[in-house]
Parts: structure tokens; sequence; C-alpha cells
């Protein structure tokens, strides 16, 4: 049995493999039960690039029509262009079709409201019971809509990029920017953007109409392609990104990949030089945040792992800065979202001001080790076994936070247990100062982890 291929119907949307469990029916279900719980109203929609997407939005269209929603579609797009323009367009949410990090095989539904952040756990919990409840509400053959709009929400997107950032400062330093958008829906958004910024684009993996030439996830392994063009073109940074928009990978001058962590971690050590403040980022995210910020005498606010919960969380404490290990990042002064978009201006704006180069800010940020290790488990077993790890931390009276899974602090060492938002996997990252601390830990965890 392939464990990780049935359906994940949760807070964070609904996804599966298409032509499996993920079916035209269970999304024209799913967009029923959105339209319904959001009393009709104005609804935006895009898409990734993969092939299963006109498919999907075929679907998500038919459902918001039949509950007598109003439909703009804004096309191939990345989910933070129509999260910004959910408030221009004066939306009372939206559908973002994408499989984000996830094969080709897979897609999803992102739900988001009208102000462009994800639903939060209650809302999320309230659409589910409308779904499962399946009494949707249906438009009379007069009601319907005869229509999908369509607009563009790139260069409303391009424009407020412009705003939030010293475009002057970046486009004096003539940055040479490589770029690899793995044939995603940034490959419509990025090389405009840095165009706008007076950067020279080396660009591979462009091409919208081709499919994904590596898992669409900005990893260290992902990103040897990039790496190499890097060096071979003596290019300032590399720039890699998933397939929707929201996670970004970083290659410095050198050619090194830095591991999807060190993507906050270098955000925050250039935000927190020019504006200390509260930083927002999850319990699984490395503590080299913490360490950046005590240099810059500010403050790290931990929440659930979840854009919804770092959105609600920045909203909460004004925060300066938000984000996660996965290589999302949330610049306020944009939105309140990941947006790679917006990381790269951070950043690019950050090496403009400073004169620095990408690997000299790398080489100032905390080393630490941590180890990622994903474990199959079957959907019904997830949270049992989760459960049974965390009985066994409090028999041996252990120091944990419970926030979100079970995370065991140890002196310099830490390792968070818990299920996948989006996968039928339990997944267990360890940090410590050295390898060893690191495998240590890891073997630890999976002794006590009853599989």
């Amino acid at each position: 049995m392939n464990l990780i291929k049935p359906l994940k119907i949760g807070v964070t949307g609904v996804r599966g493999i298409v032509g499996e469990t993920f079916t035209p029916e269970l999304v024209v279900g799913f967009a029923q039960a959105f339209g319904t719980y959001l009393d009709r109203g104005r609804v935006l929609m895009c898409r990734d690039t993969r092939a299963s997407g006109p498919m999907v939005s075929a679907a998500v269209a038919a459902g918001l029509l039949a509950a007598g929603c109003e439909v703009i579609d804004l096309g191939v797009a990345p989910t933070p262009s129509l999260q910004l323009a959910a408030k221009w367009l004066e939306a009372d949410g939206g559908i973002a079709i994408t499989g984000g990090h996830n094969p080709s095989a897979w897609n999803a539904l992102k739900f988001v409201r009208r102000d462009g952040v994800y639903l939060n756990t209650m809302e999320a919990e309230e659409l589910l019971d409308v779904f499962h409840q399946g009494e949707f509400a249906k438009a009379t053959w007069d009601e319907i809509q005869t229509g999908i709009q369509n607009r563009d929400g790139l260069q409303y997107h391009l424009r407020h990029l412009s705003n939030a950032f010293d475009v002057d400062a970046v486009r004096k330093r003539r940055l040479k920017v490589a770029i690899d958008c793995c044939n995603g829906a940034c490959s419509l958004l990025i090389p405009h953007w840095l165009k706008a910024l007076d950067c020279e684009v080396v660009s591979i993996n462009d091409d919208p109409n081709a499919p994904f030439p590596h898992q669409p996830e900005p990893t260290q392994e992902t990103m040897s392609q990039l790496s190499a063009v890097v060096k071979a073109s003596r290019a300032d940074i590399g720039f890699a990104f998933d397939a929707d928009g929201e996670r970004l990978g970083i290659v410095t001058d050198l050619g090194q990949a830095l591991s999807e962590e060190l993507t906050l971690a270098v955000a925050t050590h250039i935000r927190l030089s020019d504006k200390p403040g509260a930083v927002v980022t999850n319990i699984s995210t490395s503590s080299a945040v913490e360490k950046i910020a005590a240099r810059h005498n500010s403050t790290v606010i931990r929440t659930a792992v979840g854009q919804a919960h770092i959105s609600e969380a920045m909203i909460e404490h004004d925060a300066t800065l938000g984000g996660e290990g996965s290589g999302g990042v949330v610049v306020p002064e944009l939105q309140l979202t990941h947006d790679s978009a917006a990381a790269v201006g951070l950043i690019l704006e950050g090496l403009a001001r400073r004169g620095e180069r990408i690997s000299g800010i790398a080489e100032q940020l905390p080393q630490l080790v941590m180890l990622k290790h994903n474990l199959p488990v079957e959907p019904n077993r997830l949270y049992s076994v989760l459960q049974n790890f965390r009985d066994t931390v409090e028999r041996e009276r252990l120091n944990y936070d419970p926030t979100d899974g079970v995370k065991v602090n140890f002196p310099d060492v830490w390792v968070h247990v818990r299920a996948s938002n989006t996968e039928s996997l339990v997944r267990i990252i360890a940090e410590a100062e050295g390898a060893k601390q690191a495998k240590d830990i890891l073997n630890w965890t999976l002794d006590r982890l009853k599989i």
C-alpha cells in the first residue's frame, strides 16, 4: 500500500491524487460547499501549471456557479497573487487550485477569506461541516451567473511589489539573478518582477506549458541545477520557487544551495537589521530565528504549523516579519501571507542597501544541524501513533510543547513530532548544534515511536 496517496481533507483544504481520490465530483462538491459557506457572493479562483489544472478549474467554476456565486478567474497565477487581489476585487473569498510542493499527480483546493488569508481552524471546520452535511445552496436556472469574468492579478501584484520595496536601491546595484521557476505559476511573475528591478535575469524552467523538471519544492536536492547555473553565470544570487509561489529557496553567489530552513533566517537577518520587532514562525522552524532575533533585541512568537496561524499571530502581535521553515516568508508591508515574490524583494533590497553578498550573510547565520524524517502511516493510525509518543514522553517526565503534535525540548537540542497537514505522514524534525546530537535525538525519537 502506498501510504501517501489517500485523500487529505482537513483545515488546510483538500488534496489528493488526480484520477484516484481527487475527482471532479469531489471538487464540484467542495466548490458548492464553499459557495454555500460564503452565502454565495464573489469568489476568485486561480491555478498553478500542473496538467490537471484546467479540469479542476472547470469543476470549481461549475460548483461555484451552481451555488449562485459570481466567479472571477485569474487564470494561471501564483496563489499570493490571488490572495493580494481579494481586497482589490472586493471578493468574499477565493479558491487556489494548486498542489503546491506536491508532485505533478497531486492537486488541491486551498480556501481563502475576503482579507486574502487562508481560513483559520474554526472557519475551515465550519466549511468541512457544510461539505459533509451535503446541503448546498442551489441557484435556480434564472439566478445562475451567465459567465465567468477574467482579470489579471499579476499586474496588480507587480504594482504592489514595486511600492513595498526600495526599488531605486536595487536598480542601482544591478544584480545578476538566476531563477528556477520549476515551470510553475511564478514563471509568469518573477521574471517581470526582476526586470522591473533592473536585474540581469538568468532563467531556467520558466515555461508554464512544460511539466515540472523536478519536485516542485525548493530544497537543497532540487536546487542542484540552479546551483550550477549560478556558478556558470557568476550570478549574485539564485532563487528557486515552488509550483504556486509560496516557497522560496536560495542559492548563494558561491553556488551553495541553502536549506529551505535558512530562507526565513536570511529574511530575518535582513529585516531586523533595519526594523527590529516581533517575528512569527511555527514551532517546527529552526531556532536560528531566535538566535538572530536576540542579536537585534527582538522577539519570536511560535505558533502551530500552517499559514493561517502565522497570519493571525502577525496581526495580533503587529509583527515585522513572519514565515515558516518550508521557505515561506511573510512581508506584512505587502500582505499577511507567504509570498515568494515579496521575499525576493526583501532579500534583494537588503543586499542592495547593505552592499553585502548573500554568501557573506549566510556565513553570519547560526550554524545548526537540522534533520527531517518522514514516516508513512495509515491515515486511521496517525493520531494514535502521536498519542502513544506523547504518553511515552509524559512517562519519562520530559519537557514538551503540545502546541502542534509533540515538541520535546532538551538543552541545546529539540525534536518535533507531528502529523502532516498535507500527506499521510508523521513528520519528525530534530535540531542540534552538532550532527551527532541531531542524529542521536532523531534515533531516540524513532525508538519511541510505535509504528
